[in-house]
């Protein structure tokens, strides 16, 4: 008869069990990044009052089964449901979810363990340090170089460590408050010069600023003019303010005059080298300050045309600029974190690293939307950026919410209530069956 009071009892403790764990995700329904756990039950060893019997042939005799009587029952498992969390939209530049697979890294400190979070409710501390809520670092990368594919492009190195992110500055690339100035080095023009523009007509006039390496603006002209001899544009190039300090200008423009190729350039002079369309211009400063280095670029006049229409001749392209400050940054889906500069310029700052598990399922909570690794979850292995080996992109401006499902949970809050209820039940009426059984005696 205690059989049944223990077997009671352990009921009782498995579904309060299982309704501290309802409690713990219908508590945390609206926390970020929360991943709802469920509870499972087994029963536990049964006793034995008889085995089983096999069938005699000699005789006839069938065979029984065992006769067992169970001593309860209790928690099977926790499991940790990693199911992706619905989507919240913030609009803060420093809030980030993940499309698919993958979790964030944090740390607080070298000598810390890393941890692991879906949670991307980010922020930017006053050292320029990109944190979660608790104040442990996001890690990422930060070296970024030429891409040889892509000029003026950058590429990040993630074949480096991973290190802490910092908004403001890094060992590589210094400042990033500030973006350095950049000389002007590549002009290009495009539009039309009109075929029938004469010697005596006013020259075509494009105006254009140019930087040296310091930043310094210089305001320029480059001037077309017939020049008298068909198909040929005479063309020159004056700083704004009347001085003049480029050299082996002024030059000329050749256009084609054969059939199926009227109009098109063919030909240019002018300029201390280059060749064909692409002249090379040396503006010398060397009149204005020793220190000065002087400005080299290439101007490009391969995309003129000369046809029988309005001039429209302009600068198609130039680059070069002054310095300037960081305005604002944004996070880009595949983890990149540009700045945006007030001279209207971007440079990356820094890049998001996504970690993986083979079991993420197995992977404690430690509190503080965090997890850390386990025997059972996988080590943490290379760090990849968003979108690399099968991980998801990022979505910025937007969080993970919990996957707590409150019908499901409610329901299953019922289901434990009528089990704890069975329990409490058999307890007491095996209580009122021992309570009978001493009055046998009166």
């Amino acid at each position: 008869m205690m059989r049944s009071m223990f077997s009671g009892v352990s009921g009782l403790r498995a579904h309060q069990a299982r309704l501290d764990v309802i409690g713990n995700n219908i508590a945390n329904v609206n926390t970020v990044g929360y991943k709802a756990s469920r509870v499972t039950f087994q029963e536990v060893f049964s006793q034995t009052l008889r085995g089983s019997g096999a069938p005699d042939t000699s005789t006839g005799r069938g065979g029984t089964n065992p006769m067992q009587i169970g001593l309860g029952m209790g928690v099977a498992s926790v499991d940790m449901q990693f199911t992706r969390g619905s989507v919240q939209r913030t609009d803060n530049p420093t809030d980030l979810s993940i499309e698919g697979e993958g979790m964030f890294i944090v740390r607080g400190g070298s000598a810390d363990a890393y941890r692991f979070t879906r949670a991307g409710n980010f922020t930017v501390d006053k050292m320029g340090n990109l944190v979660a809520s608790n104040g442990m670092s996001v890690y990422g990368w930060q070296y970024h170089e030429a891409d040889p594919n892509n000029p003026g492009a950058r590429i990040f190195d993630t074949e480096r460590n991973v290190e802490p992110i910092n908004i403001y500055a890094d060992s590589y690339n210094g400042n990033k408050k500030i973006i350095a100035p950049h000389s002007t080095d590549q002009v290009a023009l495009s539009g039309n010069l009109n075929l029938n523009d004469a010697v005596a007509d006013p020259p075509v006039i494009l105006p254009l600023t140019v930087f040296d390496a310091f930043g310094n603006e210089y305001k320029i002209e480059v001037q077309f003019q017939q020049s008298g001899v068909d198909h040929v544009w005479n063309y020159t190039i004056t700083e704004a303010d009347g001085i003049n300090r480029f050299t082996d200008v002024p030059g000329t423009i050749t256009f084609d005059d054969t059939p199926g190729n009227e109009g098109k350039a063919i030909d240019a002079t002018g300029g201390a080298a280059g060749a064909g369309l692409v002249r090379d211009i040396t503006l010398d400063l060397s009149t204005i300050d020793s220190a000065l280095t002087d400005i080299n670029f290439d101007l490009d006049l391969s995309k003129i045309t000369q046809y029988a229409t309005d001039s429209s001749a302009k600068v198609y392209s130039a680059n070069g600029y002054n310095s300037g400050t960081l305005v604002t940054f944004n996070i880009g889906t595949d983890g990149v974190i540009t700045g945006i500069y007030s001279n209207g310029q971007q440079q990356p700052l820094g890049l998001v690293a996504l970690a993986s598990f083979e079991n993420s399922a197995g992977l404690q909570k430690v509190g503080e939307n965090m997890y850390i690794a386990t025997s059972n979850s996988g080590d943490f292995k290379k760090p990849t950026r968003p979108g690399g080996e099968g991980l998801g992109t990022l979505n910025p401006g937007t969080l993970e919410m919990s996957n707590v499902d409150l019908s499901k949970e409610f329901t299953e809050m019922i289901t434990t209530q009528r089990g704890f209820q069975a329990n409490s039940r058999i307890i007491t009426t095996t209580d009122e069956m021992l309570n009978e059984l001493v009055n046998i005696k009166r």
